[in-house]
């Protein structure tokens, strides 16, 4: 009976010492779990500056232009000017003989309205045309405008002399800038937009009427402020949150956004230039994480 009662508590207490081996053993592991060293890449925090813009697409076309028209009918005898020739207001383009049956005329001028070059001659020699025959449009190209409609809701943030910067396939390693020189007091019922006009110095005539711009408005700027990359932001507003490297560990910082250039956001709160920022293998990091670096330079 004795030994039987030894032989239950031998087993009971091998039983036991194995359960707490094993606990002990997934302690260890899980601690060492813990431990492990997390790689992950960062970027390092610069000072630039940082534009919010609204974006468009629209058409280039010259500051001034017009449509030139004989004041009489009859057949092209003359032009004096080709496509790309530069005029002066008041210059002959072309002339027109009147040649009515039993009447002599003399040869009728067409004049150029403004100031500026030939776009485009409509008409050639020999052919006949009346007063509602287009002969030439002529352009003033030292500036050009480009129209855009803008949401009313933006109407507050979009001002008189505001930058845009513009882009043209033509030019596709240039940028112009522009200015905004007109605002509409009207807003369309419709289309609950209202046009703005965007005036841009065009020396040497780069940019042509009709060419086909990309607009960027630029609404807002921050000078030299610390810029984040959107793929380091963790949490959703207003508790947004960065990792961020401390002596080979993950350490947590609440921050607030301002404004946003592209991938980019203005941090208005939270960080200061040289912060190395955790922007790829944050998802696994908790507080006080050992990691194991690599820095991208972007």
């Amino acid at each position: 009976m004795i030994n039987r009662r030894k032989s239950g508590i031998t087993k009971f207490i091998t039983v036991f010492s194995i359960i707490l081996l094993v606990a002990g053993c997934g302690v260890r592991k899980k601690a060492a779990e813990k431990e492990d060293i997390i790689p992950v890449k960062v970027v390092k925090i610069k000072l630039q500056d940082i534009k919010e813009t609204l974006d468009y697409v629209g058409n280039i076309q010259a500051e001034e232009e017009a449509v030139i028209y004989s004041r009489v009918s009859g057949k092209v005898i003359e032009k004096l000017k080709e496509d790309g020739s530069s005029v002066t207001k008041g210059d002959v383009i072309a002339y027109i003989d009147r040649d009515e049956v039993g009447f002599q005329f003399e040869k009728a001028p067409v004049e150029s309205p403004l100031t500026g070059i030939i776009g485009r001659f409509y008409v050639d020699k020999g052919e006949n045309v009346t007063p509602q025959t287009p002969i030439a449009m002529v352009v003033e190209m030292d500036k050009v405008e480009i129209i855009l409609d803008v949401p009313e809701k933006y109407l507050s943030r979009v001002s008189l002399e505001e930058l845009a910067e513009i882009k043209v396939d033509a030019y596709p390693e240039g940028k112009f800038t522009g200015k905004v020189s007109k605002i509409s007091p009207i807003v369309d019922l419709e289309t609950r937009t209202t046009p703005i006009e965007i005036t841009v110095n065009n020396p040497g005539h780069r940019l042509k009427s009709g060419m086909f711009a990309d607009v960027n408005l630029v609404i807002d700027e921050r000078k030299a402020v610390p810029a984040i990359l959107k793929e380091a932001v963790m949490g959703r507003k207003p508790n947004l949150y960065v990792y961020v490297i401390k002596a080979g560990k993950a350490v947590s910082r609440n921050i607030s956004l301002g404004i946003r250039q592209g991938p980019y956001y203005e941090v208005k709160e939270g960080l200061d230039e040289g912060d190395l920022v955790v922007v790829m293998g944050q998802q696994r990091l908790y507080e006080g994480a050992p990691v194991r670096v690599e820095e991208e330079n972007l």
